[in-house]
């Protein structure tokens, strides 16, 4: 018989690759979007996880307006705090397992190296801070949850939403001609969508639980990985190096956010894409 699993934010970057690979590992999927289901509303999460009986559940529904959360915070905290709370709760009841995805926003980014699983956390903002209470709920009402930390995703799946991704906003943003002004004072591990995909089923059927850091292959700037995607894309654009003074946000942001891998490599999963080839990958799949 078929396992089932439930995957909600299903027809986000992360969900439409989750979806995409459980299935062609045999798996029996059932994929909710917020227009079918609202992650906030714990009677309707309870009821549909009951429902489907599902072997585990893959939360990749998200409230990730960094910036927006400043203003409307309860907002923040409710979708990427207390539906972690419904969600969790739910498969209690069903004995089923969840699988949570957090960011390395959870950091202050202080250290100056990439973060491992047992750094110590520390939110600079009211996005971190929801997506830090999704966490702890996890962990408070689930033996064994399984919480991956990312960074950054980039997936082909964001040709079909609003917000895109940062290759997209590079690759729209080089057609007006005009140099790009990119921040260089900022390192983070962005993360192939189907990569992270792959390693977070794989964590899941090796029964491993706690949290796991997936992040991409190795730390880089936003100046460098812009100038990466240019190269990648054969496209000739000049972009100059800048820093959070010129672009300054209502967030703060973690300057080194950048993830090791440290359990996922120590459980011998396969590491990931160096973020050449993950780019390439990228640009190759949207046609590029």
């Amino acid at each position: 018989m078929q396992k089932k699993i439930a995957v909600f934010g299903a027809f986000g970057q992360l969900g439409v690759e989750l979806c995409a690979d459980l299935q062609r590992r045999g798996y029996l999927v059932s994929a909710f979007e917020r227009a079918r289901l609202d992650v906030t509303n714990a009677e309707s999460v309870e009821r549909a996880i009951a429902e489907i009986d599902p072997w585990a559940v893959f939360n990749a529904a998200a409230y990730n307006m960094v910036d927006v959360a400043e203003r409307e915070p309860l907002a923040a905290l409710e979708a990427n705090g207390l539906a972690v709370r419904n969600l969790a709760l739910a498969c209690r009841q069903s004995d089923a397992r969840l699988i949570h995805f957090s960011t390395d926003y959870v950091f202050d980014g202080t250290l100056g190296r990439p973060y491992v699983e047992t750094d110590a956390v520390h939110p600079l903002g009211a996005y971190a801070v929801s997506k830090l209470a999704g966490e702890l709920y996890a962990q408070a009402y689930l033996e064994r949850s399984l919480i991956v930390r990312t960074s950054g995703v980039f997936g082909v799946g964001a040709l079909k939403t609003a917000r895109g991704n940062f290759p997209e906003t590079m690759l729209r943003l080089a057609k007006s001609g005009k140099p790009l002004r990119v921040v260089e004072d900022h390192v983070a591990s962005p993360t192939f969508a189907p990569a992270l995909a792959s390693r977070s089923i794989d964590l899941l059927e090796r029964e491993l639980t706690g949290i796991f850091h997936i992040g991409g292959g190795e730390p880089i700037s936003w100046f460098d990985y812009a100038r990466l995607i240019f190269s990648k894309a054969g496209l000739d654009v000049e972009v100059q190096p800048t820093n959070e003074r010129e672009y300054r946000t209502p967030a703060r942001r973690p300057k080194y956010s950048a993830l090791e891998n440290a359990r996922m490599r120590d459980c011998g999963i396969a590491p990931m894409p160096s973020m050449a080839d993950a780019v390439e990958a990228y640009l190759s799949a949207r046609g590029v």
